[in-house]
């Protein structure tokens, strides 16, 4: 009896650890292995995790149940966080190109009050990382494997002022002002 009680107040802590991630199941896939006595089903999930708030990793799990499987995709998905720099944590700081295989996905950052403007994965991608503007396309495979994975890529492409700052030994401030010097040239041109 006292077993039962240890074991609920541990999974109580561990929720209350896990609180802080949101997980957006992306894609069910159902699996046959044929035998002897016929076929055996298992389930491929894939599953994206965030804090929305600028980390975000994903997970693929298998297993022959659908919780067990979701289960194992999102522990793998906690495994594999990554930090993402958003500008005034809502969009990205720049457009980016990011691919694997045959998906490809270009992300444009976005004036504020665009929204999310991407299909499907890239969605939860999206939404789980804490993102509210941005315009994404998917080109090539629609692959939902794929196209999360190209989208990691382009993500982990992504780089903030600062970083770049600190690589060209600048100023923040200097790199912003040659920003927006840059549009303002380009608007006098035009």
């Amino acid at each position: 009896m006292a077993r039962e009680g240890e074991g609920g107040r541990h999974n109580r802590d561990r929720d209350d650890r896990d609180g802080e991630f949101v997980d957006r199941l992306v894609h069910i896939n159902r699996v046959a292995k044929v035998v002897k006595g016929g076929r055996r089903f298992g389930f491929a999930a894939l599953v994206v995790v965030g804090d929305q708030k600028g980390r975000v990793g994903f997970g693929h799990g298998k297993a022959r149940e659908v919780p067990e499987a979701i289960r194992k995709a999102t522990e793998a998905a906690k495994r594999g966080l990554i930090r993402v720099p958003l500008r005034e944590g809502r969009t990205l700081h720049h457009d980016v190109f990011g691919r694997h295989g045959a998906g490809r996905v270009v992300l444009r950052a976005a004036p504020a009050g665009t929204g999310i403007i991407a299909g499907g994965p890239m969605r939860a991608v999206f939404e789980t990382l804490g993102m509210h503007d941005v315009v994404a396309k998917s080109q090539g495979s629609s692959n939902p494997y794929n196209m999360i994975r190209a989208t990691f890529d382009a993500l982990k492409r992504e780089d903030s002022p600062r970083s770049v700052a600190a690589r060209r030994s600048l100023k923040v401030s200097t790199l912003q002002a040659r920003r927006q010097g840059g549009d303002s040239e380009a608007a006098a041109e035009a």
